[in-house]
Parts: C-alpha cells; sequence; structure tokens
C-alpha cells in the first residue's frame, strides 16, 4: 500500500484536508489546510493528482507544488484557493495526518519530528520553503489568512451579497432602520475592496515613493 504525504484529517469530525503547509512563519503551532469537501469536483481533482503526483511526494510542503500547478480553468492553484476562501488555518495539534488508511500521526508530533531531524527548532521549519514565484502568493500573505471562525467540514466563507432594507407592505421605514442597512452595505463592500486590493497587489506590488527629510529640504 502506497503512503501519500500531506494527506490528513481533523481530529473533531474527521473531515479529509490536504496540509499546504505544515507551519506558518512566526505561528510554527497553526498549519494551513484545504478542507477537500468545500472544493467544487474539478478542483478536487485537480488537487488530489497534484498531491499524489512524484513532485509533491519528494516536496517538503504540498504548498511549494501549489505554488506553481494550476487549475483546469487556468488559475493558480494558490492563489485561487487563497482568493476563494478554500484555505483555512488551523491548530496544528487539530490535525491527524494519515499516510495511509492504517497509519497517523498528530501534525504537532510530526513537526517535532521533521525538526529535530533538520536540527533546527520547529519555528524554524518554514525557512525550508521554497519554490513561491515572484509577484505571486507568499508564504507570509498566506499566513495572514485569519479564518478561524468555521470547522473544518461546514462549508467555506463567502461574502453574503447584503440586500438594500425594504419596509413591509403599509410600513414606513424608520431612520434608524435606514442607518443600519447602509452600515451593513458599507462594511460589506468595504471587505470587497480590501480583498480586490489584497489580489491586485499581489499582482502588481505598488512602489512606495520615499520623501525628503526636512533637513534634506533646508539644507
Amino acid at each position: 500500500m502506497r503512503s501519500y504525504n500531506h494527506v490528513g484529517r481533523i481530529k473533531k469530525n474527521n473531515a479529509k484536508v490536504l496540509v499546504a503547509f505544515r507551519t506558518l512563519p512566526g505561528e510554527s503551532n497553526f498549519a494551513l489546510v484545504v478542507p477537500v469537501a468545500s472544493v467544487s469536483d474539478s478542483y478536487h481533482d485537480a488537487l488530489m493528482s497534484a498531491v499524489e503526483s512524484d513532485e509533491a511526494q519528494t516536496a517538503f510542503e504540498f504548498g511549494e507544488v501549489m505554488f506553481v500547478r494550476f487549475f483546469p480553468d487556468g488559475r493558480p492553484m494558490l492563489r485561487a484557493l487563497q482568493a476563494d476562501g478554500l484555505l483555512q488555518k488551523v491548530p496544528t495539534d487539530t490535525v491527524l495526518m494519515t499516510p495511509t488508511p492504517n497509519d497517523n500521526i498528530g501534525l504537532d508530533e510530526l513537526n517535532v519530528l521533521i525538526a529535530e531531524q533538520r536540527n533546527c527548532a520547529i519555528d524554524d521549519l518554514c525557512t525550508f520553503v521554497s519554490g513561491a514565484p515572484k509577484g505571486g502568493v507568499s508564504v507570509e500573505d498566506i499566513a495572514e489568512i485569519e479564518d478561524l471562525g468555521r470547522d473544518i467540514g461546514e462549508p467555506a466563507f463567502t461574502e453574503k451579497k447584503v440586500e438594500p432594507l425594504k419596509a413591509k407592505e403599509n410600513e414606513v421605514l424608520s431612520d434608524k432602520d435606514i442607518a443600519k442597512s447602509y452600515r451593513s452595505q458599507a462594511d460589506a463592500m468595504y471587505k470587497e475592496a480590501a480583498r480586490l486590493r489584497k489580489e491586485a497587489d499581489s499582482l502588481d506590488p505598488i512602489v512606495k515613493k520615499t520623501t525628503k527629510s526636512k533637513e534634506e529640504v533646508s539644507a
């Protein structure tokens, strides 16, 4: 029976996950995973084909392969999963790695063993990650994901469209109701704008302009 790296399950509900990164920069007690049940059939097939490839099985992290692999629709795997909210940051002690149906080890335990083999601290495991393309999604970018509000196995987070508030028949909206509706719409638009701006910056990073100091101006 062949064993596969980067495959695991959530201890709480046995939901299957693919572990993109076993640790994250500055947060070695967290991992980044892909909940298999949350992706579409075409994405699922592409991910399974990728994780079972020789390239992935010899890679330090599955995320290294996802940096450069593409889904059938032409989207880069890691960037697409990040943009669609299909990556989730979870504590390493909640993940059980399952290289075969009959073998398992806690991800937190596995990280200890790998750190011992590499003669380094667990916090330094992220420094062995390679393959991020220039201008693409970096490990530091994905480490900022804060999707900790749902359990693996629940539907992936998607931003709900906020519909304008409408008064019931024969009723008039109060100023308070209208203000509440405006705030909800503003919050939704702000989150979407922030997401789009981050995606734009990843494609075309903004170069910060340097300003002269007062001493240089007065000299």
